[in-house]
C-alpha cells in the first residue's frame, strides 16, 4: 500500500506532537517529590526566591526538637531544585519567632542577600522585626537594624523584595501608635541602611500576610488584605516607593467579616506587564481561592477564576512559557498540595493536579519561576514525625 508524502508529513506531526505531549507529562510528574535536607529535625518556617535562574532557600527549624531556639540556615540551587549547596547557618542571628503563614524572609540581588523575621518582644508572640545583610552569596552574613521606626508592639507578616538597582523593599504589619488594629507599613534598605518607615494604609486585617512583588519595568506591587470589607487589594508603585498609587480590589467580594482569616494571597508579574494574583475569599456560598489577572498595572481585573473551595494557603509564579498557581487543602487523606497551569496568559486553566503524598499533612506550598520550569517547596509532615521540607519541579 502506497502512503503519499502529505500523509507521510501529517504521521510525523502526529507522532512529534504525541512525543511532545509524553515528554510534558513526564516532565510534570516522573520526578518524585524529594526531602530537602538543611540538618533540622524539625521545620518552622522558610522562604523561596529566584535571581538569574538561581533559586536560594532560607529555613528556620530546630536542630534537635529538644532546642528552645530557632536556627536560620540558606542554600541555593542552580538546577532546579536537583542539587543544593552546603547549607549555611547563620552564625549568632537572633532567634525568630516566625511561623508558617508568618514567615521569615529573604530577598536577593546579585551577591546581595538581605533576610528579615520578626523576634521575641516584651510580650509572648509579639516582638519587633531584625535583619541580616550577606554581600557574598550568603556565606557571611552581618546584622543590620529594624526597618521599623522602633522596636515597640507587634510588627510581623514582613514581605521582602529586591529592584533592579539594587534597592530592597520591605512591607509589614504593625500598631505603634496602639490604635488596637495593624496598619501597613514599608520601608526601603537602601546604600546598606534602612531609611525611615512610612504607613501606606491606616487599617488592615492584623494577621494575613502580605505580598509584595517587581514588575519587569521596576514597579513594585503589594497585596494585603483589606479590614472592611476584608478582601484582598493591591497598591503599586512606579517610583521605587517614593509615592504608591490608590488600592484597588482584587476580587471585589465584599466579604464583611469581623475575625481574621490568616490567610493572604499570591503575586507574580510577567515581562508582558501582566500581574497575577490568587486570593482567597470565606463570603459565604463563594468561598474558596480564586486567580485573577491585571494588564493594566492592578487598575482593573478580570474576573475571579474558582481554583477550589477547599483551598487556604497558596502561591503564583510566572515565566515567558506559562503561569502556575499552587495551593493546600483538606483531602480524605490529610492536607494535600495541588497546582494548576495556564498557557494562554491565564485565559484558561487546567485541571487541578496533586502532587504531595497521601496520608500526610502538606501545607505551605511556596513557587518559583525559572525560564526552564517551576519549583514548589512545602513543609510535609507524617504521622508522628516533625515537619521537613519537600520539592517538586514542574516544567
Amino acid at each position: 500500500m502506497l502512503v503519499s508524502h502529505s500523509k507521510y508529513k501529517l504521521i510525523i506531526v502526529i507522532l512529534f506532537v504525541s512525543a511532545s505531549l509524553i515528554k510534558i507529562a513526564l516532565n510534570d510528574f516522573s520526578e518524585n517529590p524529594k526531602t530537602i535536607d538543611l540538618r533540622f529535625e524539625e521545620v518552622m518556617s522558610m522562604d523561596l526566591v529566584v535571581y538569574n535562574d538561581k533559586i536560594h532557600l532560607l529555613a528556620a527549624g530546630k536542630i534537635k526538637q529538644q532546642d528552645s531556639l530557632i536556627t536560620v540556615k540558606h542554600s541555593s540551587s542552580e538546577n532546579l531544585g536537583v542539587q543544593w549547596s552546603n547549607e549555611v547557618e547563620l552564625k549568632n542571628a537572633i532567634s525568630p519567632i516566625s511561623s508558617f503563614g508568618n514567615d521569615i524572609q529573604l530577598a536577593t540581588f546579585e551577591n546581595n542577600l538581605l533576610a528579615i523575621w520578626q523576634i521575641k518582644g516584651e510580650l509572648p508572640g509579639m516582638g519587633p522585626l531584625i535583619s541580616y545583610l550577606s554581600k557574598d552569596n550568603g556565606k557571611t552574613w552581618t546584622k543590620q537594624s529594624n526597618p521599623a521606626a522602633d522596636d515597640l508592639g507587634d510588627q510581623s507578616h514582613v514581605d521582602i523584595i529586591a529592584d533592579k538597582s539594587g534597592n530592597f523593599h520591605a512591607v509589614w504589619l504593625a500598631d505603634p501608635e496602639e490604635n488596637g488594629y495593624q496598619s501597613l507599613r514599608y520601608s526601603r534598605f537602601k546604600d546598606e541602611q534602612w531609611q525611615a518607615s512610612e504607613r501606606l494604609d491606616d487599617s488592615t486585617c492584623s494577621c494575613c500576610w502580605n505580598t509584595i512583588a517587581l514588575s519587569a519595568t521596576g514597579d513594585l506591587s503589594i497585596l494585603y488584605r483589606d479590614m472592611k470589607p476584608r478582601d484582598m487589594v493591591l497598591i503599586s508603585s512606579q517610583d521605587q516607593g517614593l509615592t504608591w498609587s490608590n488600592k484597588s480590589i482584587v476580587g471585589d467580594f465584599k466579604w464583611q467579616f469581623d475575625g481574621c482569616p490568616h490567610l493572604g494571597g499570591g503575586l507574580a508579574e510577567s515581562n508582558k506587564g501582566d500581574i497575577y494574583s490568587t486570593v482567597w475569599t470565606g463570603l459565604e456560598n463563594h468561598s474558596g481561592l480564586y486567580t485573577l489577572k491585571s494588564s493594566d498595572n492592578g487598575k482593573s481585573w478580570t474576573e475571579p477564576v474558582l481554583l477550589s473551595q477547599r483551598a487556604s494557603h497558596s502561591g503564583i509564579a510566572v515565566n515567558s512559557k506559562q503561569v502556575v498557581a499552587v495551593w493546600d487543602q483538606r483531602d480524605d487523606d490529610g492536607n494535600a498540595v495541588y497546582f494548576v497551569k495556564s498557557t494562554d496568559d491565564g485565559k484558561t486553566w487546567s485541571n487541578p493536579i496533586r502532587i504531595s503524598s497521601g496520608k500526610t499533612n502538606a501545607t505551605f506550598p511556596h513557587i518559583v519561576a525559572q525560564e526552564q520550569g517551576f519549583l514548589v517547596v512545602w513543609t510535609e509532615k507524617s504521622s508522628g514525625k516533625p515537619a521537613q521540607l519537600i520539592s517538586k519541579p514542574l516544567h
